[in-house]
């Protein structure tokens, strides 16, 4: 191959040093080359030093060639990444990229990295028994990374474009039934935390939302409740956050019986000896001892009275899929559902909760039935009331 434009020579046994050109220094008139070390086939070498050619042409520096996915992931993570994402985001983010990626291809050249590498790391995950939503979630991160790396110009193509991802099979949703709800708030009321579960069971509030409340964020006069921050912890010490998203930052309606309880709970809170500590200065829900709330914490005794109460093994965030649930069941709209949760649409919100459909179908026909058909509406119930009553004779005998 012509020595103006590129060279590759053998270095041993898989290993090729790949050589371009980018012409003479203006002031010494020597010749300059790009040299990188290749490991793997001569294709392998052949490909870089093609695409190293192609980004040489088209006027681009050859940084993408110099240094390696850990250098770059690094770059990434602290000078794009970290200052608009949230801490538990970022350390998310962070330790991805550390756990799945950078044991496998971190130490190949950002430039030289293929769709194909890709696909053999993420075949790697799924050998390894890491779940399609692990994998997909470690696939967003690094498409994220790459399309930076393609703004900052190191990359002429986003190699994450032809990985092929895990199909993502629906994940059953587990909630409380209505019956179950109010068992679960009978338990819990009997409690410190119950005007928290509560609020969460009724609003369907993130956990890091309505642990991160304060007082000022509750409106007596209107009955509401704004959402304006989170609350986190990051290496031992609590800090305010932003919402989720933007659209997180919502004013949801509270229960006239949740409203009296946190009455009474900033009553209780006012008679009792403010903690010194500003971390938990102003917040509705505390400890005992007036600390901020630790949400691992809180839903370790959330599963501890599952247990006790024998109602179904469900994680502390479910309530906020129960709120919903128990919302689009007794006819709320699903547009007023989601403003509660703070979806982006009523679409997506009945996306989230499909299993409702048939359900919420079969009312809506019914009704128009009876708007349209009031007679044959009648007639059809007073056919359906015997057999009805007949059932419940039934169930009473086999409960008895």
């Amino acid at each position: 191959m012509s020595r103006r434009v590129g060279q590759i020579v053998s270095r041993g046994r898989r290993s090729w040093l790949v050589r371009v050109f980018l012409g003479r220094d203006r002031e010494t008139r020597r010749r300059r080359y790009h040299n990188r070390t290749v490991h793997g086939s001569a294709r392998r070498a052949q490909e870089y030093l093609t695409k190293a050619l192609r980004e040489r042409d088209l006027g681009r520096g050859l940084e993408g060639s110099e240094i390696t996915l850990n250098e770059f992931f690094d770059r990434w993570l602290n000078t794009a990444a970290k200052p608009k994402l949230r801490e538990k985001s970022y350390r998310s983010y962070e330790s991805l990229l550390r756990r799945y990626i950078r044991p496998s291809i971190g130490e190949r050249v950002l430039s030289a990295i293929t769709p194909l590498d890709l696909q053999s790391a993420y075949q790697q995950l799924s050998d390894r028994g890491l779940s399609p939503r692990t994998i997909r979630y470690t696939h967003s991160v690094l498409r994220a990374a790459m399309r930076q790396a393609m703004r900052w110009r190191l990359l002429l193509q986003d190699p994450t474009d032809g990985a092929q991802l895990p199909r993502l099979g629906r994940r059953e949703m587990r909630v409380l039934s209505a019956e179950q709800s109010r068992t679960f708030l009978e338990a819990v009321l009997r409690t410190h935390y119950g005007s928290v579960f509560a609020l969460a069971l009724t609003t369907g509030m993130r956990p890091s939302e309505y642990l991160g409340l304060k007082w000022q964020d509750v409106d007596w006069e209107r009955g509401t409740v704004s959402v304006v921050r989170t609350l986190e912890k990051v290496k031992g010490s609590w800090r305010f956050a932003d919402t989720k998203r933007d659209r997180s930052r919502r004013v949801i309606k509270l229960q006239e019986r949740v409203l009296q309880m946190l009455k009474g709970l900033q009553a209780r809170t006012s008679q009792r000896c403010k903690h010194d500590s500003p971390d938990a200065a102003d917040l509705v829900f505390t400890t005992a001892n007036g600390q901020p709330i630790n949400s691992d914490k809180l839903a370790q005794r959330f599963k501890a009275i599952l247990r006790q109460q024998g109602l179904p093994s469900i994680r502390l965030y479910d309530l906020r899929h129960t709120a919903a649930t128990l919302a689009l069941s007794a006819g709320v709209p699903p547009k007023v559902v989601a403003e509660q949760l703070g979806h982006a649409s009523a679409a997506f919100t009945l996306d989230v909760y499909s299993h409702l459909l048939a359900h919420m179908q079969q009312e809506a026909a019914a009704r128009v039935e009876g708007l349209l058909f009031p007679q044959s509406r009648s007639k059809s119930m007073q056919r359906k009331a015997p057999q009805r009553a007949g059932l419940g004779v039934r169930k009473r005998e086999v409960v008895s």
